[in-house]
């Protein structure tokens, strides 16, 4: 989906492209049919190319694996997310990336799109906050596939697959950008052979609720509401893309702000990714890492662990 658009983008070039050995094939196809110059088949030569940068986006269980491979080999690391599915090895991924002197980025596209900013923008205006809901249902393109008995690694608990480390990640990024850590955690969710298909998150703030739902195998109402005493700021679409943000004021006072990277929402992100590689821009990295390791700790305080 997004290789057209990085294969355009000012300062980044995409130079190699890995696939595992059941999936190199695949690799082949799309360095053909992009024009990357190479694929290959492991780390070690991925990294041999010329890079300075290693987009991580293999399933969530080898986040860490990969990560930790690439630094110690001296690339900057860009990472789906969740960068990891335990705290510790966030931190430890944290203080590996100082102690290369490399960057370290999770991709998560929520905190760096327009319309978020907007968002954080007009929050004072609000008044004090009260409630906060952030949604993100879609039915999957993979669920049929897990709900024939196949074995599939985002529904996979195994692999740290399921709707709360998938989808409901984005909804905690958007509640703890505005809000910060929560004090308490429950999480509530929906099983089916032992992976939660969907589920919401209750985060417990001193004087507020923050309700997080997400859903792999439905479809539903999308996007964020901020409630204040002053009035509230509404969002319409999935929270990775945030999209078209809507301010309203109790005196009757409404405003709108559009988001031009809807349908391109891995630009803003990239475009901070590049700017701080160029620019060695270490304070920015390690305040964005810092973002998600406490994203981290909630998810496993979500899961009971």
């Amino acid at each position: 989906d997004f290789l057209p658009e990085f294969m355009k983008m000012d300062g980044l070039s995409v130079c190699s492209v890995m696939g595992s050995p059941g999936g190199f094939e695949k690799a082949e196809a799309l360095s053909g049919e992009f024009g990357i110059p190479k694929a290959v088949r492991s780390l070690q030569e991925l990294c041999e190319t010329g890079i300075d940068t290693v987009y991580v986006a293999v399933p969530n269980s080898f986040h860490y694996a990969y990560c930790k491979e690439a630094m110690l080999r001296g690339m900057h690391v860009i990472v789906e997310k969740p960068m990891t599915d335990d705290p510790a090895k966030a931190r430890e991924l944290e203080a590996l990336a100082r102690e290369q002197k490399v960057m370290l980025f999770e991709a998560i596209t929520t905190i760096y799109m327009d319309g978020y900013g907007k968002i954080l923008e007009w929050l004072p205006r609000i008044g004090e906050l009260k409630h906060i809901e952030c949604r993100f249902c879609q039915y999957s393109s993979r669920y049929d596939r897990f709900k024939r008995g196949e074995h599939v690694p985002v529904f996979d608990p195994g692999q740290s697959g399921g709707a709360l480390m998938d989808l409901n990640v984005y909804n905690l990024f958007f509640v703890m950008g505005i809000a910060g850590k929560p004090e308490e955690v429950t999480y509530y969710p929906n099983r089916e052979r032992g992976v939660d298909t969907n589920g919401v998150v209750v985060m417990q703030y001193p004087g507020f609720t923050a309700v997080c739902t997400a859903a792999k195998d439905c479809n539903g109402r999308n996007g964020g509401t901020i409630l204040g005493t002053d009035g509230m700021i509404e969002s319409v679409l999935t929270p990775n893309i945030v999209g078209d943000v809507y301010l309203t004021l109790r005196d009757g006072t409404r405003e709108a702000f559009e988001e031009k990277y809807a349908a391109k929402r891995m630009i803003p992100e990239f475009e901070q990714f590049i700017r701080a590689v160029n620019e060695k821009d270490h304070d920015f990295c390690h305040a964005q890492l810092a973002k998600s390791i406490d994203v981290c700790d909630v998810l496993c305080r979500a899961r009971g662990e």
